[in-house]
């Protein structure tokens, strides 16, 4: 699944956008469209646990799993960041959160880290330098959005329409929301059944339903713990770990 993945991402570079990002591809006569990228990330995962369960050793640490983990990571990242940055960043946090729980060593995951950040300030200090470079095309989108959070919303409301939006949903929404399907912001928030579905939710639920979401998720993340600690090989319990993970922490992303 996993190199199958590597060739979808790689067609999805050259195929339609959404947004002005090119993440999705569709099917031939089914017309269906699918992101490459979450079939990556869950074939990534599944190699990752399969590597760390078999390079286990009893009282070492994980050393050998190392190179391999960090050769499908790396190709897997690469072909997702220059349209998904944020999807890339959480597919190598998910994978070095695995690493540290299959006992990698530490040193090798913070010489890792230290690596991506060179890399990420060397592409936008190129992009600055060849502005024309396909590759490059959405680095100014990177650069913006930290500008903005950094300015706030309010005096960048022309870059942070989306954002503004979505707190206003969430402010407007109150403590138990205008009910189901009274939302006004949804006419107006790009995309509001799936990248603002949760602002969406809070308008029409209020706070309170939006605490009982993310507790639901948080009882999910609990209930894999309780999964693994009844795993009897590591391959299952890396497994749960790695998908619980994705599965969690995305959710929580979208919603901050």
């Amino acid at each position: 699944i996993l190199p199958i993945s590597m060739i979808l991402l790689l067609l999805t570079m050259f195929s339609g956008s959404v947004n002005e990002a090119s993440r999705w591809i569709t099917v031939p006569i089914v017309g269906l469209s699918f992101q490459p990228s979450e079939m990556a990330k869950i074939a990534l995962i599944m190699y990752i646990a399969r590597v760390l369960s078999i390079k286990q050793k009893e009282g070492e640490p994980t050393r050998e799993a190392f190179k391999p983990i960090m050769i499908a990571v790396g190709i897997v990242v690469a072909l997702v960041f220059s349209e998904d940055f944020s999807t890339a960043v959480l597919i190598a946090g998910i994978s070095m959160a695995m690493m540290f729980i299959g006992r990698v060593p530490v040193s090798y995951l913070l010489y890792t880290m230290g690596a991506g950040i060179v890399v990420i300030t060397l592409i936008v200090l190129l992009s600055m330098q060849f502005p024309g470079v396909p590759i490059f095309h959405r680095v100014d989108t990177w650069i913006s959005r930290v500008e903005t959070f950094g300015e706030g919303e309010v005096a960048n409301a022309d870059k942070a329409f989306q954002a503004n939006q979505a707190k206003i949903a969430i402010a407007t929404g109150g403590i138990f929301g205008k009910g189901p399907g009274n939302s006004v912001q949804r006419d107006f928030l790009p995309h509001p059944y799936s990248d603002f579905i949760y602002a969406m939710i809070v308008e029409e639920g209020g706070i309170f339903f939006g605490l009982i979401v993310m507790l639901f998720y948080l009882i999910l993340l609990y209930r894999a713990g309780v999964i693994v600690r009844k795993c009897r090989t590591t391959f299952p319990a890396f497994l749960v770990i790695g998908l619980m993970l994705a599965f969690t922490l995305q959710a929580l992303a979208h919603m901050a």
